[in-house]
This record gives structure tokens, C-alpha cells and sequence, in this order.
């Protein structure tokens, strides 16, 4: 890989990885459904942005979707069912 340019199929399978993870996920409360709905937000940016060819843009919003995943799974707000 080359230190400025990020393979599309690395963010796709990230991308998957997580729409998998929030189709069994669920919020806890109110904080944790606008996680949710900002994760959202940023795998729709993703997906834009892979359109437009821009993956290093794409990588970072994928990596800023998965720190609020995680991150609402460890304060609770959000969960696996």
C-alpha cells in the first residue's frame, strides 16, 4: 500500500463489517440513539465518498464511524442483541 492512497476494497470491507455489527445492534437510550444516527451519517459520507474516488476521505470517515460504535458500546449507550 502506498503511504498516501488507500485500497477501495479495505474500506468496503470495513464498511461491510460495520453495517453487519449495527444490524444487531441496538440503543439503549436517547444518547444512544443519536450515536446510532450519527454512524449513520458517517457510513452514508463513506459511501459518497467512495463514489467520488476520494478513499482517503473515505477511510477517515469509516474510522470516525467505528470510534463511535465502539465507544457507545463501552459507555453502554448502545448494544448487541
Amino acid at each position: 500500500m502506498i503511504k498516501d492512497k488507500i485500497p477501495r476494497e479495505l474500506i468496503e470491507e470495513w464498511l461491510g463489517k460495520l453495517k453487519k455489527e449495527l444490524d444487531r445492534t441496538k440503543s439503549n437510550e436517547s444518547k444512544g440513539d443519536e450515536i446510532l444516527k450519527n454512524i449513520h451519517a458517517y457510513i452514508i459520507d463513506t459511501e459518497h465518498f467512495l463514489e467520488k474516488g476520494d478513499y482517503v476521505k473515505a477511510w477517515e470517515l469509516i474510522s470516525f464511524a467505528w470510534g463511535l460504535f465502539e465507544c457507545g458500546e463501552e459507555i453502554g449507550k448502545i448494544k448487541k442483541t
